[in-house]
């Protein structure tokens, strides 16, 4: 955990859209704090699908120019042309778990985004997730997204005190 330095929030970008999720998020909650944001995303050569035919497979050069690509187009869909001052992009070789919990070394918090909805107690979650979860050196924050059904059928918040008749807020202050 950072605790020399400015305030500074982590997040890891994949180019999904669960991770332009967590970059909104973890924008808004840097605001909040009066921290840096650091955008991370990880890129790693070795990595080949072992089914796929030897010429299909990109080369390094092809990996790392799509690599850099999705963080750009995620910046600047998050944030436009212009990169706010407090916010850097770091594009980083070498596998997701192990450079973003490196990251997280000088972070106060490490944002992720999970295309799957939370898991019951007991289910797995993906192996990014889980060695952050485990590893990382400050606070971890995973983002999912939430069906609209789901959503709808949350209570809605009480009314304001304020906009309440007296009666009703002293009803609402003993409850």
């Amino acid at each position: 955990m950072n605790s020399v330095g400015p305030p500074m929030v982590v997040v890891g970008v994949s180019g999904s859209s669960a991770s332009a999720a967590a970059l909104r998020w973890a924008a808004d909650e840097a605001r909040r704090r009066d921290a840096a944001l650091r955008v991370v995303r990880s890129w790693d050569a070795g990595v080949h699908a072992p089914y796929a035919a030897a010429d299909a497979r990109p080369t390094p050069a092809q990996q790392l120019a799509a690599a850099s690509e999705d963080p750009a187009d995620v910046l600047r869909v998050a944030f436009g042309p212009e990169l706010p001052a407090e916010v850097s992009a770091e594009l980083v070789r070498g596998a997701a778990e192990r450079v973003l919990i490196s990251q997280s070394a000088e972070a106060d918090l490490l944002v992720l985004g999970s295309p799957a909805p939370p898991a019951p107690a007991g289910r797995p979650v993906g192996s990014v997730i889980r060695a952050c979860l485990h590893r990382a050196h400050c606070p971890v924050v995973v983002g999912a997204p939430v069906r609209a059904d789901v959503a709808a059928s949350w209570p809605q918040p009480p009314e304001p005190a304020a906009a309440a008749s007296p009666a009703r807020r002293r009803e609402l202050v003993r409850t």
